[in-house]
């Protein structure tokens, strides 16, 4: 088949291939699949119909499918509930922990192809309940299934958080009963959306989303499967490239982990001058802007996401907007003592009050938890560092960003989804997968209804000053930003947040009740975080021809453990490990998230807004931002409409606004590092050896990762845990590699200015 009738097979994919940065263009002005040079080493280019038109999709994803393989067995649902039990009971134990690890499905990926394939060849080959136990080979849908039940409810569920700050911040411990049915409706409430995202989210090609291409390359290298992206070259397997790249992270993780900390922290310009104050809020890795941009520590490096699963043009508009806003922006206000910012280090995921200490939310609070107006004025205004303050900011802008870009870039395509039926979509993972029976639309409503139920019971049965209402208000905000937000991380691997959005609405509608906060938040923010998550998940079924039933059923019960499993964990933490949630924690348990969280439900929950960001007040300005993301996107179109194929088309300010919203707790330490590892991949490699890059870099992402998560479990329960954490405590824990960083004035949080017994700082009235 010619080039030239490729191309236009191509041009007739109902693509705006001008809009979508994923298919780059060319100086010439060509995209880039028409491009010959695409196809490496003389590959034979696929045509459009019988393959993707995007090469990182043709790198890591079959275009074939064999609808008898088995799938949903009885071994894939043993091995996928023993991973939906482990994997998400590991992730909260490291979810208080910084560095924290997340043990991904990688993990489970690795570890199930031996244990299906042993299974196989030791099971008897009976029937129970007309299922056979052994029906074979260890497939690879029965391998994709088993991953996702692992991986659907892996990350710390949400409403965890809420439960950790009740116990920290207000003294509130209700019961098992209470944390389950907020866990559940909070964590599978977004399911129902599914067949609504389905339809935009999964089935259009655009929607590549590219952190499952990891996942996919993975399964396709473990089980040899052949495919049309990997071209002909040579070189290391696959999977043999995988397991070496494997075991060199896992050892090498022993170094910043354990005996020399310092390649982690690696504050290089503070350890030259460790009582340099300006030095340190610059350099520093605890409470500075990490100006030394180094990190040897791929935990940190991946802390934000792969660099090598993100495009470049995403990751290039993340670093652009984190030197523009963390390194210029930030340092010009506080060194300019802008909110009293001098009197805090620059960067800090706490909240202070005007002595400078960390803010005593108890000192505001009625015997009840609710606000006290009289002695807040008798003791503090809340102050956050400059990073935090400019945090908030770049949420509220990316809040309007994200409506305005999706109705100047995606409306022709929403419209064009909403018109068109499952089995009308253009590629061939598409019409591959319309062989498979659908989810029923009532699958979605029962679990709607169910979670709503026990919504409405947590609400009602226990003392949360949350009325009902607010609950269904906040489902609606979930509700009408799942399409644009899903549509932005399928394409750039970023996700929007609305943390912040919540926060504001729930903090001028029900002022001094933390508690009604955060549920309104975790509902608002997690409902379309959730949905997005169950999306994704249905994206990497698309990929791996799994039949959607067999993907519904599965995640929904696999969440619904993994919830449960993490209450029980999280209850165990708190009461077994010593000095939980302290910032000197010993081990690292300092619970950077619950900080986050807690600081938060103060601001917004307990203080509220209008005392914080209402004109007049300290954080007044900020509210500009919310102007700034809506005009900042119809910018950037205007000059598109003029110059099409201009770099302007790269340029998305949701992903700029939005894609350092891990700051705090992260840092340029997790930032910076980042960028550059995704440079080096994603755009030199990427360009200049592309038939290398195709066959090895999602692989070598996920033997990272897998490598760091496995080392980081054997190092906490071989040399951390036992002996109360006392091994090596006098050789290893106290050299100079593991202490330099923190013999420091970042390491010791000092601020610019110090302030002597009884000074206080900040404005003379804020009641």
């Amino acid at each position: 088949m010619s080039v030239e009738k490729d191309k236009a097979s191509a041009s007739t994919l109902d693509l705006e291939k001008s809009n979508d940065p994923n298919v780059a263009v060319l100086d010439h002005g060509v995209p880039e699949f028409d491009d010959p040079n695409v196809y490496p080493d003389g590959a034979e280019p696929g045509l459009a119909e019988d393959d993707s038109p995007y090469p990182e999709v043709r790198s890591a994803v079959a275009n074939t499918d064999d609808p008898s393989i088995p799938v949903a067995t009885i071994r894939a649902w043993v091995l996928g509930l023993i991973w939906a039990i482990l994997i998400p009971g590991l992730n909260q134990f490291f979810f208080f922990r910084y560095p924290s690890v997340t043990i991904t499905g990688i993990v489970a990926q690795l570890l199930s192809l031996p244990l299906g394939r042993l299974w196989a060849r030791l099971m008897p080959n009976i029937k129970i309940f007309g299922a056979e136990l052994n029906p074979g080979p260890f497939t690879i849908k029965e391998h994709v299934l088993v991953t996702i039940m692992a991986s659907v409810g892996a990350g710390s569920a949400y409403a965890t958080d809420i439960v950790a700050v009740q116990r920290v911040y207000y003294d509130e411990i209700y019961n098992f009963s209470y944390q389950w049915l907020m866990v559940m409706s909070t964590q599978l409430i977004g399911f129902s959306i599914g067949g609504i995202a389905r339809r935009f989210l999964v089935q259009p090609p655009s929607m590549i989303w590219p952190a499952n291409l990891v996942t996919c390359a993975l399964f396709n290298t473990l089980h040899s499967t052949e495919y049309a992206g990997v071209g002909t070259r040579g070189g290391y397997s696959r999977e043999r490239f995988f397991y070496i790249a494997f075991t060199a992270s896992a050892v090498w993780y022993l170094l910043p982990c354990y005996l020399f900390q310092a390649l982690s922290y690696f504050s290089w310009v503070c350890w030259i001058a460790p009582n340099n104050i300006v030095v340190n809020q610059l350099f520093g890795v605890n409470y500075g802007l990490g100006m030394g941009i180094l990190t040897f520590d791929w935990a940190q490096i991946a802390y934000i996401g792969s660099p090598l699963a993100t495009p470049w043009w995403a990751e290039a508009n993340i670093a652009v907007g984190f030197v523009f806003f963390f390194w210029i922006l930030t340092p010009a206000l506080y060194f300019t003592n802008t909110w009293y910012a001098k009197y805090m280090p620059i960067s800090s995921g706490g909240s202070f009050d005007n002595t400078g200490a960390s803010y005593k939310v108890k000192n505001i609070l009625t015997a009840d938890n609710t606000f006290d107006e009289e002695a807040y004025a008798a003791y503090s205004p809340l102050l956050l560092s400059t990073t935090f303050a400019i945090s908030y900011g770049l949420s509220f802008a990316s809040i309007t960003a994200t409506i305005t870009h999706a109705f100047l870039y995606f409306r022709k395509q929403i419209w064009t989804q909403a018109r068109r039926a499952m089995h009308e979509q253009p590629d061939i993972h598409a019409r591959l997968m319309s062989v498979y029976p659908q989810v029923p639309e009532w699958w979605y409503a029962i679990v709607f209804v169910a979670m709503f139920v026990c919504g409405v019971i947590t609400i009602e049965v226990w003392k949360t000053n949350f009325p009902v209402q607010w609950f269904i208000l906040a489902l609606v905000i979930a509700f009408v930003y799942v399409i644009p937000i899903g549509m932005i991380q399928a394409i750039t691997n970023q996700q929007v947040g609305l943390n912040v959005i919540t926060e504001l609405i729930i903090g001028y509608a029900l002022p001094g009740r933390p508690l009604a906060m955060m549920m309104f938040k975790t509902w608002g923010y997690i409902t379309m975080a959730q949905a997005l998550t169950f999306t994704s998940d249905f994206k990497l079924g698309h990929y791996m021809k799994i039949p959607p039933r067999a993907m519904f059923t599965s995640q929904v019960v696999a969440t619904i453990l993994a919830g449960t499993v993490q209450l029980g964990v999280q209850a165990w933490m708190f009461t077994n490990i010593e000095g939980m949630c302290d910032r000197d924690q010993k081990d690292g348990f300092w619970c950077p998230s619950t900080g986050v969280f807690g600081t938060a439900s103060i601001i917004w929950g307990v203080i509220g807004p209008k005392r914080q960001f209402s004109p007049g007040q300290i954080y007044g300005s900020l509210v500009w931002f919310f102007l700034v993301g809506f005009l900042a996107p119809l910018g950037a179109w205007l000059i598109h409409l003029k110059w099409p194929n201009s770099f302007i088309r790269y340029v998305n300010f949701p992903v700029i606004f939005s894609g350092t919203g891990l700051i705090p707790p992260a840092s340029a330490i997790n930032y910076v590092p980042w960028a550059v590892v995704g440079f080096i991949f994603q755009y030199v490699i990427r360009r200049r050896h592309f038939s290398w890059w195709t066959k090895y870099n999602y692989v070598l992402s996920a033997a990272l990762d897998a490598g760091v998560a496995v080392s980081a479990v054997l190092i906490f329960f071989i040399l951390q845990y036992p002996r109360n954490g006392t091994i090596g405590e006098n050789t290893i824990q106290t050299w100079w590699g593991n202490t330099v960083f923190s013999n420091t004035a970042d390491g010791n949080k000092t601020p610019m200015i110090s302030l002597g017994d009884g000074e206080t700082f900040g404005p003379t009235s804020w009641a």
